[in-house]
């Protein structure tokens, strides 16, 4: 059985006299204020885990948004997780565990992994509410800018590409024969591509290394064969059990995947080693376990393999808006919609917007003046007058310095909060990563600002005293 709830907890929850405690207390708080964070997960859960009124209790809505919060935050690994919830007091308090309540690494994966891209758009939408409630966003500035987080793959190559199809094809096909007990042989190539592999690595010129990516090339094709030939198999004579049967389609599934993108990667080396034409990036597939992946390149000088983001934040620190690009489009697309899904989001038309200046064109400026923005400051002006953008040129400095500022916003979720490398698999989990970390950020920002004006208001008691 599912609660969203619990409905019984202890009668005083200690919070031990620590600033991180003191930071956890207040985010428990905004949370007890977002109600709509919960029926969001409460819902999710249900979707995924079926009937909330049968089968055994598991860990309620409130409990796993406030998990999530915590695997952010702390940037635990699963196992962490587990041993951390186990261990900590604040962590326990913060997720409202009661006692004896230790859930294992599975359950917190299987939990966490339930709450899809909408959900946690609507939980992170929620939150910012109580911020903007709070009086933190009145609509006088936001900036935007672009980023990447980079996905949880090694640096590609040909040859490595080449080689993890081998290994992957050939370890399915020994999965199919044993599920399947089929009597069929197969000849087990991964040692020679594993050899090969080695050997272009440390091929000392073109001469040498094109042979050998033909042979690796070949060894490619025969692990192909050998994979469709046992699916074939493993179809033709399907296991009579029932849990056999199922991991039976699960691995005939899995060979259909991974062959279609084993031919895209024997195409693209190919093309790039034999024949030596240039593959654009849309094109080219640089995992085939994260085969989403975008290529990214910043400005000349680093090549990303991950996804890019445009972030969009207020004054107060607030990100407003985060969005996960398809490929690498260019910035000067992005900045009419950034202003527009600010709107959407928040309800308010910013006074001054500042961009980067990848970002500056007439057209967007006029498009972002005509939406009811006053000001729009492109870090390089990119042959716009100042006067057009803004009143003048003191304005647009202040404008521009504060621009500067989401710098250290990125640097921040990057460092502190795991936006640098997403450990999720597959897209869909990506982007719930993404809207993870931003939340569990906005949360944190909402509490600091609220300390911060504590700390005021107490001060200014202090001198009127």
């Amino acid at each position: 059985m599912r609660k969203m709830v619990e409905p019984q907890m202890p009668l005083v929850q200690r919070w031990i006299e620590m600033p991180h405690a003191h930071e956890y207390a207040g985010m428990s708080d905004v949370l007890d204020e977002a109600p709509a964070a919960l029926e969001a997960v409460f819902k999710c859960l249900v979707r995924s885990g079926g009937n909330p009124k049968r089968g055994r209790e598991g860990l309620t809505a409130e409990q796993v948004v406030r998990i999530l919060v915590v695997k952010q935050l702390e940037n635990f690994s699963y196992d962490q997780l587990e041993f951390s919830l186990a261990d900590s007091t604040t962590f326990r308090t913060f997720c409202r565990l009661g006692d004896g309540c230790n859930p294992t690494k599975s359950v917190l994966n299987r939990s966490i992994k339930s709450l899809d891209v909408e959900c946690l758009e609507k939980v992170n939408r929620a939150i910012m509410q109580v911020g903007l409630r709070d009086g933190m966003e009145n609509g006088d500035r936001m900036r935007c800018d672009c980023t990447t987080t980079k996905t949880n793959i090694h640096e590609p190559s040909d040859s490595s590409l080449l080689w993890d199809c081998c290994r992957v094809l050939t370890r399915l096909t020994h999965r199919a024969r044993e599920v399947g007990v089929l009597e069929l042989s197969f000849v087990d190539h991964t040692r020679m591509a594993k050899r090969r592999a080695l050997a272009i690595l440390n091929a000392k010129n073109e001469d040498g290394r094109l042979p050998l990516y033909e042979q690796l090339l070949q060894l490619a094709q025969e692990a192909i064969s050998e994979a469709n030939r046992m699916g074939a198999a493993l179809l033709e004579f399907p296991p009579t059990e029932l849990m056999a049967s199922l991991r039976a389609d699960q691995i005939v599934a899995e060979i259909d995947q991974f062959v279609a993108l084993a031919w895209r990667v024997i195409d693209q080396t190919y093309r790039r080693v034999v024949l030596s034409e240039s593959v654009p990036a849309v094109d080219k597939v640089v995992s085939i376990f994260e085969p989403h992946t975008d290529i990214i390149i910043k400005d000349r000088r680093e090549v990303i393999y991950g996804h890019k983001l445009c972030l969009s934040e207020g004054g107060s620190g607030l990100i407003l808006d985060v969005v996960i690009e398809d490929g690498n489009p260019a910035d000067s697309t992005l900045a009419v919609r950034s202003v527009k899904r600010v709107h959407e989001i928040t309800g308010k038309v910013f006074k001054k917007v500042a961009f980067d200046g990848g970002f500056a064109s007439k057209d967007n400026l006029e498009a972002i003046k005509l939406l009811g923005v006053e000001q729009v400051a492109f870090s390089k002006s990119r042959g716009i007058p100042v006067e057009d953008m803004v009143k003048n040129r003191r304005s647009y400095r202040k404008l521009r310095n504060f621009r500067a500022g989401i710098e250290g916003t990125i640097s921040w979720v990057k460092r502190c909060i795991g936006l640098r490398r997403c450990s999720w698999h597959g897209l869909g989990s990506f982007k719930a990563y993404v809207l993870a970390s931003v939340l569990s950020a906005n949360l944190l920002v909402i509490v600091r600002k609220r300390a911060k004006e504590a700390a005021k208001h107490a001060q200014k008691l202090n001198h009127a005293a």
